[in-house]
């Protein structure tokens, strides 16, 4: 995995810009100047079948895939998932049945357990809400409200699961993304000029996650790009925060779904880009309520925050507008972060602009904009 390189960027006096970034050889010129090339991140799939890269279709050794094989194999995991919900069903009942304080009791080994059969059911995205459930108890004072209400999406996806043939098309796509499966792209091209809000990786011991927020300048659209790389590892794609790129985006399919795929190369464009447009607290709470109408599992939505205040509150900091009516709590992730306090210098006690992420644990700020130069992206991350 080659790891795109970041430059500055300037413009001469006849108004060029150069490039913001280079790739080491040994890559392939690209037939336009200042292009990046969209490098591939290949990363093990997740049922153990083989090799996939996330901008191509095919076997590893660039051959077409046998269809036959391929929905064979479908068919085996989708069995093995069946299997795995219908066993977590069972868990979730039989932890109703004996009272939530038995949770507390039992610690994270049973938890655990579970989550290891939703892994080899080949189910981990319900793996990853086994852990979450199983860390729970140990979360501080109000612990079973928590575990209620994740119980409760937790078995909502398990039953959806069960009863996808039944769901609408888009909103069963859904569900099976959530599950675990490959998210489709679907849908033509989307070309724009794309401002980059955003660019911050996340890992565990296996996998190295990269997520890129865009903003369409003309269509006003805002998609995520990820790519993968082994743990340790920077994945291929890097795109400065606050360049304005031309090229394509195509979406993925399902309902609420922001995920797009970028397209073979960006190319750098001239000029300034204004923020995207934002409104207050209540508007990006409400946009947030409209997403989970699409996706019950989301556990944020992203939003631009327009003449909000960063202030401190008895529970922390928060995000309130300007005339005081709202206001949005940080997360706790952001509020340890040294993100926050460039937000606070950068706004000074004025109003500014914040994108972020707007969820049920409150506000995560990616990017801000000061009124005295709007077309100055902040990273916060």
């Amino acid at each position: 995995m080659r790891r795109a390189e970041r430059g500055s960027r300037t413009e001469n006096r006849k108004g060029r810009v150069k490039p913001p970034f280079r790739l080491p050889a040994p890559l392939p010129q690209t037939p336009w100047p200042g292009a990046l090339s969209v490098v591939p991140s290949t990363v093990v799939d997740m049922d153990g079948m083989g090799v996939r890269s996330t901008t191509g279709l095919g076997t590893a050794e660039g051959g077409p895939a046998d269809p036959v094989a391929a929905r064979r194999r479908a068919e085996r995991r989708a069995a093995r998932i069946t299997s795995g919900a219908r066993e977590l069903e069972q868990r979730l009942t039989d932890l109703l049945r004996g009272g939530l304080a038995t949770a507390g009791r039992t610690g994270y080994g049973p938890w655990e357990e579970t989550a290891a059969r939703m892994v080899d059911a080949q189910a981990p995205g319900l793996a990853g809400r086994v852990r979450e459930l199983g860390a729970i108890p140990g979360s501080g004072p109000g612990w079973p409200v928590r575990l209620l209400e994740e119980c409760a999406l937790t078995h909502l996806l398990g039953r959806a699961w069960l009863t996808a043939d039944r769901l609408p098309a888009p909103f069963a796509t859904t569900v099976r993304t959530r599950i675990g499966l490959p998210s489709p792209v679907a849908g033509a091209p989307v070309r724009d000029h794309w401002l980059v809000l955003a660019q911050y990786d996340t890992g565990d011991t296996r996998l190295t996650t990269r997520r890129v927020w865009l903003y369409g300048t003309t269509g006003g659209r805002t998609a995520l790009v990820l790519s993968y790389g082994a743990a340790g590892r920077a994945p291929g794609l890097s795109l400065p925060v606050g360049a304005v790129l031309d090229g394509e985006l195509t979406p993925h399919a399902g309902s609420g779904q922001v995920r797009a795929e970028p397209g073979e190369r960006f190319v750098p464009v001239a000029g300034p880009a204004a923020p995207p447009p934002g409104g207050p607290v209540g508007e990006a709470l409400d946009a947030y309520g409209r997403a989970l109408r699409e996706d019950p599992w989301l556990d944020a939505w992203p939003v631009t925050l327009d003449g909000v205040v960063p202030a401190r509150a008895e529970y922390g900091w928060q995000l309130a507008d300007a005339d005081g009516r709202e206001a949005l709590p940080l997360t706790s992730g952001a509020r340890s972060h040294p993100g926050l306090w460039r937000l606070v210098a950068l706004s000074g006690g004025a109003p500014v602009t914040v994108f972020g992420d707007c969820g049920h644990r409150g506000f995560t700020p990616l990017a801000a904009w000061s009124p005295e130069a709007p077309a100055e992206t902040v990273p916060l991350l």
